[in-house]
């Protein structure tokens, strides 16, 4: 197997593993400061997040494996940076909502993140419709996740 391969696997859940810690590092849905949002009538129950999530990991995980193995370096390479753009973008949010609480600036940096993530997706597709077909749910979320954000700048004016 070729080296840039291996290199490929090691970053695709080197950068799935950063993108769990970072986000768990700041993500704080139990705060006194989170409880006391009014949320978008659309908010999923707790537990959807839960699934969501566990999903989307995998889902990244195993597409970026895949692409690793099987993609031209050229492609891997796009797919790998586009979504780190992707998964920092992410991160960011966290960071913006949860910590300083600066819904608008969060709000921004997941949809840049939703907006950014289409190319990898596509990316995929172009690789093997399976794989793109893997990211559509992720896609999806990311777009249900910026809608709520905004949902809560709305309603914190």
């Amino acid at each position: 197997m070729a080296w840039w391969r291996i290199l490929g696997v090691v970053l695709a859940i080197g950068l799935v593993i950063a993108y769990a810690v970072g986000s768990g590092r700041w993500v704080t849905t139990g705060s006194a400061w989170y409880l006391s949002l009014e949320q978008p009538a659309w908010q999923p129950p707790p537990a959807v997040f839960g699934l969501a999530w566990a999903y989307n990991f995998t889902a990244l995980a195993v597409v970026g494996v895949a692409m690793a193995l099987m993609a031209p370096a050229g492609r891997l390479a796009a797919f790998l940076g586009l979504l780190a753009v992707s998964i920092v973008l992410a991160i960011g949010w966290a960071y913006l909502f949860y910590v300083p609480h600066a819904l608008v600036p969060a709000a921004v940096a997941l949809t840049a993140c939703a907006v950014v993530t289409v190319a990898p997706v596509v990316l995929a597709f172009a690789e093997r419709a399976w794989l793109g077909w893997l990211l559509v749910p992720y896609l999806l979320w990311l777009g249900i996740a910026s809608s709520l954000s905004w949902g809560y700048v709305q309603l914190a004016r």
